[in-house]
């Protein structure tokens, strides 16, 4: 991608971005001059796989970082509130030891909160299966579990 469309996307990610950790690796980035580093965190938006959304933790639209999961997240809500069938539609969300699990967690409360679906997280670390029963056990409309699984430590999702 050319330079000027790279600074507009990592000014739009800027913008998004509150977590200083994320905010600080791509101002860093962009003040070194490594184009080659932040064009592999712009070139695409992280995708989803057979497991979900993963990916290596760090800014840029092709992270996991909390603008990510923020927009993900809200992706599933209108989701959730268009073809829940609830008048109530409900979440559960759990995470386990990875680095930012209980941040991507909260962050992904929040924006389903924020969108009227009752959410319920975790008070501590859980195993995914233990979220999937919680879904079916409380009749929830859907599930979140913040773990990159058998991936490297670098990764999370």
């Amino acid at each position: 991608m050319e330079r000027k469309e790279l600074r507009e996307k990592i000014a739009t990610y800027l913008d998004s971005e509150k977590h200083p950790f994320f905010r600080k690796q791509i101002e860093d980035l962009e003040g070194r001059g490594e184009w080659d580093e932040l064009q592999d965190r712009f070139y695409r938006d992280l995708e989803f796989g057979t497991a979900g959304l993963r990916g290596i933790i760090g800014g840029g639209f092709n992270r996991m970082n909390p603008f990510v999961v923020r927009r993900a997240t809200q992706g599933l809500a209108n989701y959730v509130l268009r073809h829940s069938g609830s008048a109530r539609p409900t979440a559960v969300i759990a995470y386990d030891t990875r680095n930012y699990s209980d941040l991507f967690a909260l962050e992904a409360a929040r924006v389903l909160a924020s969108s009227g679906i009752v959410t319920r997280i975790f008070s501590g670390i859980r195993p995914t299966p233990v979220l999937s029963f919680a879904v079916r056990y409380l009749k929830a409309s859907t599930g979140i579990v913040v773990t990159a699984s058998h991936n490297p430590p670098a990764y999370n999702g």
